[in-house]
């Protein structure tokens, strides 16, 4: 079984680009749906990103570790999936920034969550140590209202 370990943030883009001026190069476009969601917070995910189809499974959060299974579909597929399965649907840019052994996902959303830039972070288990860039203003790990399949509530 696969583990997703991850954490979020709250970050300072400006304090970003001034460390990082070329963050914003190259973004990922991501459109995603889900098309369940049970009470604990098991969600079933279809995206696209950059002209690539994926299907997620994520079960529930235990700490800031959840079983996680993905996989590439045709492109085709995700895009029926997310035009007839996903009534609401989010939309953000996401930039890779790789920084002492860690690669940071920065995400910024479009729509109604315009405005929100959350920082990610996959660990290889829950206690490990990592270096908290100084353009973090505020873990979100464990605030179930950033987790995406809730901000799409937002749209």
């Amino acid at each position: 079984m696969a583990i997703e370990i991850e954490k979020k943030f709250l970050i300072d883009l400006d304090s970003l680009k001034e460390e990082h001026p070329n963050i914003l190069e190259n973004p990922i476009e991501i459109k995603q749906g889900y098309i369940a969601k049970t009470e604990d917070n098991t969600v079933v995910r279809v995206r696209i990103a950059n002209k690539k189809g994926f299907l997620t499974i994520k079960g529930a959060n235990i700490g800031c570790s959840r079983p996680e299974f993905e996989y590439e579909i045709p492109y085709e597929d995700a895009l029926t999936m997310l035009n007839t399965l996903c009534t609401k649907k989010i939309i953000k840019k996401r930039y890779l920034l790789n920084l002492n052994k860690h690669t940071w996902e920065i995400d910024i959303f479009e729509g109604k969550n315009k405005g929100l830039i959350i920082a990610e972070i996959e660990l290889t288990n829950e206690n490990e140590l990592f270096e908290i860039p100084k353009w973090i203003k505020k873990e979100v790990t464990n605030d179930k209202k950033y987790y995406n399949s809730n901000l799409l509530e937002n749209e």
